[in-house]
């Protein structure tokens, strides 16, 4: 009776069946959109099959298992979560998601950090429009590129798939939007460690700091929150250019603190400091006069810095450059990294200076030419220049000597006999002196020849008695010439003792009369004469001849006896 009522139970209906079916499988329907645990079945190429305890297993393409920037890891009987998208696809199976899953997830996460202001892990993956892609586990953020540090950086490739801190500025889970912040999160850091520098930091303190920004005079160095200036003149005892020459940005660095002003917090720092001063007992080391070889290390308009070692140059001024190249630029005579010869001339260690001198290694042209060529020497040799002075003559290939206007001729004045050369000439000259210490070689073309003047006066001396020829009548006196050709002068005053007789005028040219040598100047090539001084020491003489006979003369008659004995000698004469 009972199997016959079991028997002739009503079939289900259809909606019977559909809660049969949500009995066995659960509330299916709303398992789409959630995220299952699941476990790895299975690995079909690039396929990862996952059970999450539903009738069919679900396919999820292997790539969604990795992270941006690295390889993906999974192996069968890992547990995983996935979000399923829907509960069957055309072909029965469940299609799920490893990216949703943790998209998901990830949103909770950053939510929840968001909120709290706490600072979330991430990976810079990509480069994007303005900025970088981030994977901040599941989830991608846009980092600005004003947000990736506290300065610009220039090159983010050692940030590159690095964990790295960050904080979110912005989300939008609808739009899916998510902008972040690691300068925020260095800026925090920042202020920590600053505070903490700054209640220990004191002059003279050594720190490790990075070198952050590299400017034209100087470095900027991040002590860890403070930076802190390091000036070119600070970074080496060695001439540095440039600090990009031995710094780079990014490079790990030892400081010493050289100054700290608490109230502005400026921080001057030095690496140089930190070791030996190459200019402790440098007198020592380079004494005066003692020569050395050294590095030219820059070249400027008034002289060459030569580097001695390192640390310690000293300046060729443009002076003690050459002998001979006086107004020559140095980069002329030195070119920047020559290795030269040089001498110390002065040595001051307060001011960190030493004088060096080039020309002094080598030869001195005026010393070699005064050993081969003394006074008195015939030269020979182009004229180079003509001037005002007079004419200097190439003696050496790279020497001049000079002939004065005074030395071109014994005869014509020097105005007109420089007039007779010209710039190209050859002539040939005595040298008349050397001086080594001026440089200065003086040369003469009229000392090839005998000096007339001293031919003319060689027989004459002060005080004797010649006959002279006037030439020449003029206000202030006549010139005359002796019967030898020297040339001379008698003054107006000394024309004759008589004031009355004292008038050039009474002269003329040819006319011949008799003088005293005052003077032989070889220096104006002239005898000055006095006819006066003459007839005094006529009188005196004519005095001492008659004035002690007892022919009771006058003084007139005595003197007019002399007289008319004077002419009559002359006159056979």
């Amino acid at each position: 009776m009972q199997e016959a009522t079991q028997a002739i139970q009503p079939r289900p209906s259809l909606d019977d069946f559909a809660a049969m079916l949500d009995e066995t499988l659960g509330t299916s329907p709303r398992l789409e959109g959630s995220v299952m645990r699941g476990t790895v079945v299975g690995l079909d190429d690039d396929i990862v099959i996952v059970d999450v305890g539903l009738k069919s297993e679900g396919r999820v393409p292997l790539k969604e298992f990795g992270t941006p920037g690295q390889p993906p890891e999974v192996r069968v009987g890992d547990a995983v979560e996935v979000f399923v998208e829907r509960f069957e696809n055309k072909g029965g199976e469940v299609v799920l998601s490893r990216d949703k899953a943790r998209r998901e997830e990830s949103w909770n996460r950053l939510e929840r950090a968001f909120t709290d202001q706490s600072k979330c892990e991430g990976t810079i993956f990509g480069r994007v429009k303005g900025g970088f892609a981030v994977d901040l586990g599941g989830a991608v953020a846009f980092l600005p590129g004003s947000q990736v540090d506290i300065r610009p950086v220039r090159d983010i490739g050692p940030l590159i798939n690095k964990p790295e801190p960050f904080l979110i500025l912005k989300m939008d889970r609808r739009r899916g939007n998510i902008v972040v912040s690691r300068r925020a999160v260095l800026e925090e850091s920042r202020a920590e460690q600053r505070n903490e520098l700054l209640a220990t930091l004191a002059e003279g303190q050594i720190l490790d700091g990075v070198v952050k920004n590299i400017t034209d005079y100087g470095a900027f160095v991040d002590l860890g929150g403070l930076d802190g200036l390091l000036h070119v003149t600070d970074i080496s005892w060695k001439r540095v250019n440039h600090p990009s020459d031995v710094l780079g940005v990014g490079q790990n660095v030892r400081v010493q603190v050289i100054r700290f002003n608490r109230e502005t917090q400026r921080i001057s720092l030095g690496m140089k400091q930190l070791e030996a001063d190459p200019w402790e007992g440098v007198e020592l080391k380079y004494p005066v006069g003692a020569k050395f070889t050294g590095r030219v290390t820059n070249i400027t308009d008034y002289g060459a810095f030569v580097e001695l070692e390192p640390g310690v140059e000293g300046l060729v001024h443009v002076s003690e450059m050459s002998w001979t190249k006086k107004n020559t630029h140095p980069g002329k005579i030195v070119s920047s990294s020559q290795e030269v010869e040089v001498m110390v001339l002065e040595v001051d260690p307060e001011k960190r200076r030493i004088s060096l001198g080039l020309k002094q290694c080598l030869g001195n042209p005026w010393e070699a030419f005064l050993e081969q060529h003394p006074a008195g020497t015939i030269v020979e040799g182009e004229v180079r220049n003509i001037t005002e002075f007079g004419l200097f003559v190439g003696v050496d290939p790279d020497v001049d000597g000079m002939v004065h206007l005074s030395d071109l001729d014994w005869q014509l004045p020097g105005e007109e006999a420089v007039k007779k050369y010209s710039k190209g000439d050859t002539v040939r000259a005595q040298v008349l002196d050397v001086d080594v210490e001026k440089e200065r070689i003086s040369l003469g073309i009229k000392q090839l020849e005998e000096d007339p003047f001293r031919a003319a006066t060689s027989g004459i001396k002060k005080g004797d008695r010649v006959t002279c020829t006037v030439k020449e009548v003029n206000a202030g006196g006549i010139e005359v010439e002796t019967h030898t050709g020297a040339t001379g002068f008698i003054r107006k005053v000394d024309l004759a003792r008589d004031r009355d007789e004292q008038r050039p005028e009474r002269f003329a040219p040819g006319e011949k009369l008799d003088a005293k040598v005052m003077t032989v100047d070889p220096a104006s090539r002239r005898l000055t004469l006095s006819v006066k001084a003459l007839e005094i020491e006529d009188e005196k003489q004519a005095m001492a001849e008659f004035g002690s006979s007892d022919s009771g003369a006058s003084l007139g008659e005595i003197l007019g006896a002399a007289f008319r004995q004077k002419q009559e000698e002359q006159t056979k004469g």
